[in-house]
């Protein structure tokens, strides 16, 4: 499980480097730019401290899987932390609309990927959180 925690570290990481991009693939500057500058800097912000808390809870994997799998606290902190990918597992399928994605490759394909990845995440931390493995 320790090697485990260390892969999901490096992926979470990844992950929080990816967003660096959004603002750029998305064309942030031509959507964004009917909105209000409140709403505008919401996103930018949001964007930026979703990839802060994924580098932290990366690099919590990464430096202090031991602590995470074999403390109390390290249970309280997994359980957390699946609940929070449990929660994003659901919001892939109940938040967002299938005609994002529906009937277009690259998108369909990103969206089994990170449902997939949502999937993992979860399971893996509820299993150290519960000491199922």
């Amino acid at each position: 499980m320790e090697v485990n925690l260390k892969v999901i570290g490096v992926i979470l990481i990844m992950l929080a480097l990816v967003h660096s991009i959004f603002p750029k693939y998305f064309d942030w500057v031509n959507e964004l730019s009917n909105i209000s500058l409140i709403n505008k800097q919401i996103m930018y912000v949001h964007t930026f401290f979703i990839a802060l808390i994924l580098i932290f809870m990366g690099l919590l994997c990464l430096t202090s899987a031991n602590e995470i799998i074999y403390t109390k606290l390290g249970s309280r902190i997994s359980l957390g932390l699946g609940i929070f990918w449990g929660a994003r597992l659901y919001v892939q399928f109940f938040g967002y609309s299938t005609k994002l994605w529906r009937g277009k490759r690259l998108e369909s394909m990103v969206h089994i990927m990170l449902s997939i990845l949502w999937i993992y995440l979860s399971i893996s931390f509820f299993l150290v959180a519960f000491k199922s493995y």
